[in-house]
């Protein structure tokens, strides 16, 4: 079990830009860019995904990216708590994953409030899911105690799935699943889920789309180009459409109305993909109530802000900002971007971490939610 007196010395907190040895105003910096704050670094986690609420921090990071600290925790003071519990972070090989978590690749907060996980159920990249452990776990922030868990049957997270994230728009949510091409509807009354758009051209990874990092290509563990499916997400403010695409790009869209009834034909709702944007390949993305979308620039070391009429902008460029991935925006307006280094790991460099220690959580304020 992991104990928070082990970690606590390995977090620190609250350090602005100025505080380290890279100046905010490098490598193309744009002119009156907001200031990079440093919110919290680690020796313990690779984190990839970040939630606030309250002004509690919560963050999470794949098993497979090296790390030694908990799956889920919630940075407190000068450590790391495992949240909601050690319980959950105790998983080992041979455990029941059923109420452990395995691999949480993602973390969303619903618009009920809960803070919800998503487990890949896979320890290792590129594996198959181990029997029972893909799951969505709902933690309910007043409490801190696991609400509801849902599990990922094998017809939905199947071998070689590596379902990616979430997103929410009223009875239903929607996710995507990076290693078998194609979506997830899930049903938040009942709790069942099924896949759609299997293998459609809009959640497979283009060929001919690299993922350029630090300058150079990405590739996998069996050394050609790393391709990474159906990817990033995001729903409409209205809550007509869902956006998604694979981490390479391009985006597409479909009408949610069209996810949400399990009648819709196949073929229907295969016809029904329009093309939304072409973005580069991204670490993750945030989209807010007005429709912009802010996205991480993996090529650039750069966040960049889509508006809703297409245009796009950049809001900071810096070396710090290396594969931020899934991000989150406060409601004070602060766009929180956890730079988590993943074409660093061990598994992309012959076995040889390459991580640059600590890993940082930064923030950028960015203005209002509303």
């Amino acid at each position: 079990m992991l104990r928070r007196s082990t970690m606590r010395s390995h977090v620190r907190l609250g350090l602005t830009a100025a505080a380290l040895l890279i100046p905010a105003a490098v490598v193309g910096q744009p002119q009156n860019a907001p200031q990079i704050v440093t919110e919290a670094t680690t020796h313990e986690m690779v984190w990839n995904a970040v939630v606030e609420d309250e002004r509690r921090i919560f963050v999470s990071g794949p098993r497979w990216a090296g790390g030694t600290g908990p799956q889920l925790a919630r940075i407190a003071g000068d450590g790391l708590e495992p949240y909601p519990d050690a319980a959950w972070n105790s998983w080992r090989p041979g455990d029941d994953p059923s109420r452990k978590f395995v691999n949480i690749n993602a973390l969303h907060r619903a618009p009920d409030g809960a803070l919800w996980a998503v487990d890949t159920g896979s320890p290792t990249f590129g594996g198959n899911p181990l029997p029972n452990a893909a799951k969505l776990v709902a933690i309910d922030l007043s409490t801190n105690t696991v609400g509801r868990v849902i599990p990922l049957p094998p017809e939905v997270a199947r071998a070689g799935s590596y379902v990616d994230d979430i997103r929410f728009n009223g009875a239903h949510a929607y996710l995507t699943d990076a290693g078998n091409p194609g979506l997830i509807v899930l049903d938040l009354a009942t709790g069942q889920t099924r896949r759609v758009l299997d293998g459609h051209p809009s959640t497979v990874a283009p060929a001919d789309r690299p993922i350029i990092v630090g300058g150079k290509r990405l590739d996998g563990p069996d050394g050609s180009p790393l391709r990474v499916h159906s990817d990033p997400l995001e729903v409409s403010p209205d809550g007509q459409y869902l956006y998604y695409g694979p981490l390479e790009g391009p985006w597409s869209r479909v009408r949610t109305r069209l996810l949400d009834d399990a009648g819709v034909a196949p073929a229907t709702l295969a016809a029904a993909v329009e093309t939304f944007a072409d973005l580069p390949p991204m670490g993750g993305s945030v989209m807010d109530a007005a429709g912009n979308l802010y996205f991480s620039d993996l090529k650039d070391d750069a966040i960049r802000k889509r508006s809703p009429d297409g245009a796009i902008v950049t809001i900071a460029r810096d070396p710090r900002l290396h594969w931020v991935d899934a991000m989150f925006l406060t409601v004070d307006g602060r766009l929180l971007m956890p730079a988590a280094q993943l074409d660093r790991v061990a598994a992309f460099n012959g076995g040889r971490s390459r991580i640059e220690w600590p890993v940082a959580l930064y923030s950028l304020r960015v203005g209002s939610t509303d």
